[in-house]
């Protein structure tokens, strides 16, 4: 059974810091791309980041570029999601994803199709 499960997610104030944490299991971790993802109320879900496990690569959107870092733990088999700088506007429900890695060049232009499995989800909120 392929699995990820967000962990980290809270409340936060802006300016503050929070990782999110993304454990995957049930493949081969160098087979996907690891990316992040969120969803604001209302709103469509958008790519935040992406990393490839194979060769360490990392991708961002423009709203959270300079702010947030993606990173690995292969040992533990997770991949993070480091948010610097948060804003209100960062507030959404911020999902991890199995990203195919098959032209992972193209993430930051169409970075929702090339996903296969989604996580649950975790709630991060940024007040004032």
């Amino acid at each position: 059974e392929v699995q990820l499960v967000e962990s980290g997610g809270g409340a936060v104030r802006t300016g503050g810091s929070l990782r999110l944490s993304c454990v995957v299991s049930g493949f081969t971790f160098d087979d996907y791309a690891i990316g992040w993802y969120r969803q604001a109320p209302g709103k469509e879900r958008e790519g935040v980041s992406c990393l490839s496990t194979s060769d360490g690569s990392t991708y961002y959107s423009g709203s959270v570029k300079g702010r947030f870092t993606t990173s690995r733990d292969y040992a533990k088999n997770t991949v993070y999601l480091q948010m610097n700088k948060v804003r209100p506007e960062d507030t959404a429900v911020y999902y991890c994803a199995a990203v195919r890695p098959t032209m992972l060049g193209l993430w930051v232009i169409s970075p929702l199709v090339m996903v296969d499995y989604w996580g649950q989800g975790t709630q991060v909120t940024v007040s004032s």
